[in-house]
């Protein structure tokens, strides 16, 4: 079976889940092993106001937040520091962390995991969720602040 060169997707396509019924975040799926064949997973993750992650290691990926918009704080092995648009941070394989929205809106965090250590398999397996005309804004880039 021969590969496309590239591999492409428009926020009007993408598919998003929560991987648990009562998470305050969800993901909208970009590029993942599942999907496309690729070794890492590349999603937008969305908290809703008040929502983060639960405390979580990986143990060989690196996992990476870059804020599209919203505000937010990161935890990480005990340290503390506020996150908004524009801001990066990179996790080393093994760190305790939590993401959390701390502003009055949605956090939205274009995530990388590399390798994928299962993240793509465990957000497929959680319930589907309809993206808002608001989340597909913020995706292109065309939302206000």
């Amino acid at each position: 079976m021969m590969q496309v060169p590239v591999i492409a997707r428009s926020p009007a396509r993408l598919q998003a889940f929560r991987i648990a019924p009562n998470d305050s975040n969800y993901f909208a799926c970009l590029f993942d092993p599942i999907a496309d064949g690729v070794s890492f997973t590349l999603v937008v993750e969305i908290f809703e106001p008040g929502g983060a992650t639960p405390p979580n290691t990986h143990t060989i990926a690196f996992e990476s937040f870059f804020v599209l918009a919203g505000t937010g704080v990161a935890r990480a092995d005990g340290a503390e520091m506020p996150i908004g648009p524009g801001d990066a941070i990179v996790l080393r394989p093994g760190v305790e962390h939590v993401v959390t929205n701390t502003g009055p809106g949605k956090l939205y965090c274009l995530t990388l995991m590399t390798p994928n250590e299962g993240f793509a398999e465990l957000i497929r397996a959680g319930t589907p969720v309809e993206l808002t005309d608001a989340d597909r804004a913020v995706i292109a880039g065309t939302h206000r602040q």
